[in-house]
């Protein structure tokens, strides 16, 4: 049985699956279609480029306490204006005016840990039953202090971990040891806070539910257009749908 698995992924040149790809299945099963089955890739927007390059410029604070927090802002801005650069999106002057303080937010909210122990620790699980491993990349460890810590940037700070971000750091519980204090941290412009994951094990529970659900249904079919005729796309209500070129592969696939 696991073998038939297995090949169902292979068939569709699935070596993994990932909180973030599990999230995307929930989130729009015709968009984990597009992407893992059809191999369908659109460029990110300018709040992605926002997470990735204030993460940049924290962790470089928090790997040099001297670093200033001019210095770090401008890092983190630098590279947003790199990744942004031939984008042309009217959304990207609001998010290039959050990087800088968003950076500072969250230095304060994070360098009293210490400089972290590692950055960008990749993680890898075995799911009974699953052909495929589920792996996974955290932002932030502090391994004298048990703590570990992924990073979520938003304009709105959350009263709690959101669903989809506590999957995701169960699974980085569950690989690391279950010893281990993990946490998120949100970041806006103004504010800040770091939640203390709870009741991990049915956090991870969910994720692997959600995992073998995937490969159940990549099984029904080696035709990934019979899989896409299997699902429907919600073009005006998911943000996964705002990139023209996304918008664009749905109508040519599912003439919506």
């Amino acid at each position: 049985m696991v073998v038939l698995h297995m090949n169902s992924f292979e068939k569709h040149e699935i070596a993994h699956l990932s909180p973030s790809s599990c999230n995307l299945f929930v989130g729009s099963p015709a968009m984990f279609v597009l992407q893992k089955c059809l191999k369908r890739n659109f460029g990110v927007g300018p709040a992605a480029h926002r997470g990735t390059s204030v993460e940049s410029g924290i962790a470089h604070g928090l790997m040099n306490p001297s670093a200033s927090i001019t210095e770090c802002s401008d890092l983190a801005l630098d590279q947003f204006r790199k990744l942004t650069a031939l984008a042309g999106d009217h959304r990207t002057p609001k998010e290039a005016a959050a990087v800088p303080e968003m950076v500072q937010v969250g230095l304060r909210e994070l360098r009293p840990y210490g400089p972290p122990t590692s950055l960008q620790g990749a993680v890898s699980y075995e799911v009974e039953g699953l052909g495929v491993p589920l792996i996974g990349y955290y932002d932030f460890e502090w391994e004298s202090h048990g703590v570990l810590t992924d990073l979520k940037t938003s304009f709105a700070l959350p009263g709690a971990i959101k669903t989809n971000h506590a999957r995701q750091v169960s699974l980085y519980k569950a690989a690391r040891g279950d010893n281990l204090s993990a946490r998120v941290t949100y970041v806006t412009p103004k504010k800040s806070a770091t939640y203390q994951l709870e009741n991990s094990r049915e956090h991870l529970d969910a994720l692997c539910r959600v995992a073998l659900t995937i490969q159940k249904f990549l099984s029904t079919s080696e035709d990934p257009l019979e899989l896409a005729s299997m699902v429907t796309p919600d073009i005006d209500g998911s943000f996964y749908f705002n990139d023209p070129m996304a918008r664009a592969a749905a109508y040519e696939v599912w003439g919506v």
